[in-house]
């Protein structure tokens, strides 16, 4: 579901419909400011001959940093986008979507015809 300008794709939306990570923004975008000012350490870490070892454990923090901004901002669209949308009678094409993009995330892309239901 393609969302711009706070509302979702496909219909008329109260003007107070906004996405739900926005009472956040500004956290997300501290937590992401960080995340690359770790990548550039580690570009500088490779740029050094720095140890293998090293650098990988950086790569593992900077994956978990990311996974954790994926997190909140699932958990706020699940609070937020999905349970309004629930409200409208709209759930199962925002369920479905969620479902999707966390498969996707997990490397795990399962194309509709082989879920069970």
């Amino acid at each position: 579901m393609a969302q711009t300008d706070g509302q979702p794709a496909g219909g008329a939306e109260p003007d107070h419909f906004r996405h739900s990570y926005t009472k956040d923004r500004a956290g997300l975008v501290r937590r992401l400011s960080r995340m690359e000012g770790q990548v550039r350490g580690i570009a500088r870490m490779i740029e050094r001959e720095e140890y293998c070892v090293d650098i990988l454990q950086q790569t593992a923090a900077l994956r978990a940093a990311v996974d954790a901004v994926s997190v909140l901002v699932l958990e706020d669209h699940v609070q937020g986008c999905v349970r309004t949308a629930a409200e409208r009678g709209e759930a199962d094409k925002y369920v479905d979507e969620v479902i999707d993009v966390v498969r996707r995330t997990l490397g795990r892309p399962v194309s509709r015809s082989s879920r069970p239901g």
